[in-house]
């Protein structure tokens, strides 16, 4: 994973499970991977996703069943939606529309742009 110098990389690793989740990839009330696992999958140290899974367990998006491993909250879904859609109306959403403004790019642009992006993200990897 490359991470970005600007934000904290638990809070990077926090979006990453939070994505696996949100994709289905995890589904709420599975297993999630361990704290080793993830910590050898992104190359960072174990403590760094323990910080991780302690903040999103803060967060009641995963819980830790003592002696099993840490779970996908069966309300994760609803909570990662919540805490992202927060999240980016607060601190990317006004960069978004300065960016915009200076720009005099249009609404009918960026929404076709929009419907284009999500077409060839995520239709295009649906199974049927």
């Amino acid at each position: 994973m490359d991470f970005q110098d600007k934000k904290a990389i638990y809070l990077q690793i926090a979006d990453y499970v939070c994505e696996k989740i949100l994709l289905g990839q995890w589904p709420p009330g599975e297993r999630i991977p361990s704290v080793r696992d993830l910590g050898v999958e992104l190359e960072v140290n174990p403590n760094t996703v323990m910080r991780t899974y302690d903040f999103l367990q803060q967060k009641d998006i995963i819980y830790n069943k003592r002696g099993i491993g840490f779970f996908a909250a069966d309300a994760a879904t609803d909570r990662i939606k919540s805490y992202r859609k927060e999240q980016f109306l607060e601190t990317e959403l006004p960069q978004f529309f300065r960016t915009i403004y200076l720009l005099d790019l249009s609404l009918e642009e960026i929404e076709k742009r929009y419907k284009a992006f999500v077409e060839i993200e995520f239709n295009a990897n649906k199974v049927e």
